[in-house]
């Protein structure tokens, strides 16, 4: 019994020496704490934990790429009513006629190569008669739009210039909520400026905003001004497109948009290859499948798109796809609801087939189908707070 006892009192000493070098030597593998009874973790206090203390090398890299935008179109005011009185024309006709006035606007733009090719927002030059796009070396150069394409709110111009300083694009795949970010673009006519937030959302639709949503939200300020310009990670890499703000005054509170920069080079290159961009196209009207509409079909969960309607003589159509089938996922990609299927039926090549899984009074049902070419769709409105975007 002796010996046992002194056996454990030398394996006691032993660990207790061991607990004191560690202890000192390594006091961070130590990071235990008893408060009240509860075991919690802290950190070492003397841990040196990697904080970014300056953004100007990423701002650096990024500015020279970010250009101002600067629209001017003629607009003519609806006829004034009051003409057609011959007695208000005779006396009044000078003041209430509606002869057109000229109208400017500022945005901004990312320079993608170094031909001369810029990135912007759609809204930031519809309809305009003439745009110049000015350098943050002071250069200003007269652009004409290469193509435009209103459905996810983004234009490519082109200026006569070479050997310019294009942006590196970033991975706006592998962002998370919680990084740094970056938008640098020309709020108010100020002159170019750069704010600082962290990626807050990722995957923002059912906005309104656009016909195709995948918003990277930010609460890097972004003000009137700043659509078309650039959001960058830490690095001073491109992952998005600054396009809209939440906003009940017009002026930020907290909350912007960016399209990803996987879609704005999807866009582009069609844009500066084509002049326009083509999608598939299916025929159907969808809606999200509801937690009443999940029950009253006997699902499981709300994942899928509910086919509201089909265009007759549309592919769709055709296939046998009808109203009330919930399309679940197509070319083996899974749909979760009506926005991500927006996405991928736009993402397929008109004249290809597609295959579609889908159910039909709960049980599972495979269709192929043509694909076809989406038509042209009306122009998104522009929002009264983007007028000056």
């Amino acid at each position: 019994m002796k010996k046992l006892w002194l056996t454990f009192a030398q394996a006691v000493t032993v660990a207790l020496g061991m607990l004191f070098v560690v202890a000192l030597f390594k006091p961070e593998w130590i990071n235990w704490r008893f408060h009240n009874g509860i075991t919690i973790q802290e950190v070492n206090p003397n841990a040196q934990v990697n904080v970014t203390h300056s953004f100007a090398n990423a701002a650096a890299k990024a500015t020279p790429s970010v250009v101002n935008v600067f629209t001017q179109k003629t607009v003519r005011a609806p006829r004034n009513p009051l003409l057609n009185d011959p007695f208000f024309r005779h006396f009044f006709g000078n003041h209430l006629d509606n002869r057109p006035r000229e109208v400017s606007s500022l945005g901004s733009g990312v320079i993608v190569s170094p031909d001369g090719y810029i990135i912007t927002n759609h809204h930031v030059v519809a309809g305009a008669d003439e745009i110049q796009v000015a350098m943050s070396n002071g250069k200003s150069y007269p652009a004409k739009v290469v193509g435009s394409d209103p459905e996810t709110d983004l234009a490519v111009l082109k200026i006569d210039a070479t050997g310019l300083p294009a942006i590196t694009f970033g991975s706006s795949e592998k962002l998370r909520v919680g990084d740094w970010v970056l938008a640098i673009g020309d709020p108010f006519g100020v002159g170019q400026t750069v704010t600082l937030g962290i990626v807050s959302a990722l995957g923002r639709s059912h906005l309104g905003i656009n016909t195709f949503e995948n918003f990277i939200q930010t609460d890097a300020a972004i003000n009137p001004g700043n659509s078309g310009g650039a959001l960058i990670d830490a690095a001073g890499n491109l992952v998005g497109i600054n396009t809209a703000i939440y906003s009940r005054t017009g002026g930020f509170q907290g909350i912007g948009f960016a399209i990803p920069e996987n879609t704005v080079k999807k866009i582009m290159e069609q844009i500066i290859q084509h002049g326009s961009v083509t999608r598939g196209w299916l025929g159907v009207e969808v809606q999200d499948v509801s937690p009443q509409i999940a029950e009253s079909f006997g699902l499981s969960n709300t994942k899928g798109a509910l086919v509201a309607g089909v265009l007759k003589n549309g592919p769709a159509y055709h296939a046998g796809v009808r109203p009330g089938d919930i399309l679940t996922a197509i070319d083996g990609k899974p749909v979760n609801d009506s926005a991500g299927l927006l996405n991928i039926i736009a993402g397929l090549t008109p004249d290809t087939q597609a295959h579609l899984t889908l159910l039909r009074r709960g049980k599972p049902l495979q269709i192929t189908l043509e694909v076809g070419k989406r038509p042209p769709q009306s122009p998104v409105s522009v929002r009264p707070e983007d007028e000056n975007n």
